[in-house]
């Protein structure tokens, strides 16, 4: 099967058990926001936006995917309109761009492993 849908890209935001819960003490996920930027932009057809259940790993609280023809990027412990602005920025640029460029720096520090390498695999 092939779809006719063809983003660039793809961001899939969690919001789930842990993730943007306020109520249990977590960090918002700007949802309406995140949606607006979108809709203003008409970003989806080049970065899709995807609110999610449960990504994991909870521990990393407000996780994010970012999905790419060349690979995924995991991000987590997302706080503040900082790096939710670098995650719109970057869609902006995609779009503007025509393709994939690459993830702004200020999210460096929240980049982490999602799978372990297979030295870090127990025996």
């Amino acid at each position: 099967m092939r779809t006719l849908r063809q983003p660039l890209a793809q961001l899939m935001f969690c919001e789930g058990c842990c993730c943007g819960r306020t109520d249990r003490g977590k960090p918002a996920l700007p949802t309406d926001k995140l949606k607006a930027a979108w809709r203003a932009g008409q970003l989806n057809q080049t970065v899709q936006l995807t609110i999610s259940g449960c990504l994991g790993p909870c521990d990393l609280t407000n996780v994010t995917l970012a999905l790419t023809p060349t690979g995924q990027v995991w991000l987590g412990e997302l706080e503040g309109e900082a790096v939710y602005d670098a995650l719109i920025g970057w869609a902006r640029d995609c779009h503007a761009a025509g393709e994939v460029v690459p993830l702004p720096a200020v999210l460096d520090a929240h980049r982490f492993e999602r799978w372990p390498t297979s030295s870090e695999v127990p025996a």
